[in-house]
């Protein structure tokens, strides 16, 4: 199965989602979309929503800066309020992921991790259901063997009595030595039928039967 291509945001955003990201840029660009005339207030809404005392102060300052434009002649004015928008919108711009994402969380999705390791548990039992009452069919669709191309989704089981050494050090805790160790007891017995005769006729390390069993099919 092809790992899907990495999402390219269209607003650079380093790890924020593009909604997110779409609302900082956004906020960012106020300062100059308005020709200044929003920027005092832009930050002081940035300062009230994460109570931040930086931003109080520069919405302060360009609180008193707008206010003096604003009492300057009009003919002037207008000069000052474009550059002070373009101040506010690169001052912006440079804290708008200090804003919108103050501990790098915004991209992360542990719910969708969650459920992404929820539903390869659930697709190893059924793979295990599958085998024990055909094992003829799982060995068709290859359950177990990822060193074979693989359609059916196993949820990343190995089965320990057909696979070969390389698939079996993809077992938890099984090194290379161990999964070698385990091939050359499986030519002598015949193979095993769970992962306490494995560990008890391999010689395994009794921690590690818990977390191979997680993830080990034994297919007669």
């Amino acid at each position: 199965m092809n790992a899907p291509a990495p999402y390219d945001p269209r607003v650079p955003s380093d790890s924020m989602p593009p909604g997110r990201a779409a609302l900082s840029a956004t906020w960012a660009a106020l300062p100059l979309l308005t020709v200044g005339l929003v920027t005092p207030f832009s930050f002081a809404a940035a300062a009230l929503w994460r109570r931040s005392a930086d931003l109080w102060i520069s919405s302060a300052v360009y609180l008193a800066l707008y206010t003096a434009i604003l009492l300057m002649a009009p003919g002037s004015a207008g000069l000052l309020l474009i550059l002070l928008g373009l101040v506010g919108c690169g001052h912006a711009f440079l804290i708008r992921r200090r804003v919108f994402d103050p501990h790098g969380l915004s991209g992360v999705d542990n719910d969708a991790v969650v459920e992404r390791v929820r539903r390869q548990r659930l697709l190893r039992d059924k793979a295990r259901e599958l085998a024990a009452s055909d094992p003829g069919l799982a060995r068709e669709l290859r359950i177990g063997r990822p060193d074979l191309p693989q359609q059916y989704n196993d949820g990343g089981l190995v089965d320990v009595n057909h696979a070969p050494a390389e698939a079996l050090s993809l077992l938890p805790g099984i090194t290379p030595e161990l999964a070698a160790q385990i091939e050359r007891v499986r030519a002598e017995t015949g193979g095993f039928v769970s992962a306490e005769e494995l560990s008890a006729v391999a010689g395994l390390p009794p921690a590690l039967t818990a977390d191979v069993a997680d993830y080990a099919v034994f297919i007669r």
